[in-house]
């Protein structure tokens, strides 16, 4: 008789499950038997990776398309597992993208359409599928934010800065609140991680000589989140070196850190 795996008979919902950690999570999960809806813009990469877990792994996959910058999308995904009678354990907020530039120099809608992805898709799916979650007494909600969320924000990335620090704040709050209730909240904020990200943003030539040690695999990202939301780990941060950083962060005077990066984005210019 094979043993009960963590996930059996439960569904996680994952956003941008189409590549890059939300990729490396969905198998993560999978491993482990969870049931998976998955979510993404790119339809056909969603009915690749339903092929390869539901064979790899043999859970249940369904594929949600849709653009979580579309405010009806969130409503649209509930209703869609509500009629299908699917009953979400766990939320994966990890859709999220960065357009780079600063304020005058980017146009608004691009600037609203990721505020609408990043800060109030993540809240409004919360809200979607958190009552349920109490009422059975288990939930597993992972925000995937990022190691600028708990730092001072780098040069024409004011937007993206301030949504991974609201991230990481919603988070912190949302744990607290379902202490008694059996959901646990973490709030995963690695640092340069391997996958398209840096293609989509525009960055990748600007950081093609970053010490290979500062970058981290999409898989070996999705490991450390996965733990530490088994774990109800308020924050988890991958690797030494941002835990460090993170650390010495937290020990120097605000105002001392901030210049330190208005330094560092000056000469980065």
């Amino acid at each position: 008789m094979m043993p009960v795996r963590e996930g059996d008979t439960r569904h996680v919902l994952i956003t941008g499950a189409s590549s890059g950690i939300g990729e490396a999570l969905a198998r993560v999960f999978a491993r482990h038997g969870f049931n998976l809806a998955l979510n993404a813009r790119r339809a056909e990469r969603l009915s690749a990776l339903k092929t390869e877990l539901e064979a790899s792994y043999d859970v249940r996959v369904l594929s949600l398309p849709g653009d979580l910058a579309n405010p009806e999308t969130p409503e649209m995904i509930h209703s869609t597992l509500r009629q299908a009678d699917i009953h979400i354990d766990g939320l994966v907020n990890n859709a999220g993208y960065n357009s780079r530039g600063a304020i005058p120099d980017t146009p608004w809608q691009a600037k609203r359409d990721q505020l609408q992805l990043m800060a109030i898709a993540p809240y409004a799916l919360t809200q979607l599928f958190l009552p349920a979650m109490r009422e059975r007494n288990y939930g597993r909600i992972l925000n995937v934010a990022s190691v600028v969320g708990l730092l001072p924000g780098g040069v024409s990335n004011a937007l993206y800065s301030g949504v991974k620090g609201m991230q990481v704040a919603f988070s912190e709050a949302l744990h607290i609140d379902e202490l008694t209730h059996g959901i646990h909240v973490t709030a995963l904020c690695p640092g340069l991680t391997t996958s398209e990200f840096h293609d989509v943003d525009g960055s990748r030539s600007e950081l093609r000589y970053v010490p290979k040690f500062l970058w981290h695999s999409s898989e070996s990202v999705a490991e450390a989140g996965y733990k530490a939301l088994s774990r109800n780990k308020i924050i988890c941060v991958p690797g030494l070196f941002y835990k460090t950083a993170i650390a010495a962060a937290r020990v120097t005077p605000r105002r001392l850190a901030n210049s330190i990066a208005a330094h560092a984005a000056r000469k980065g210019r």
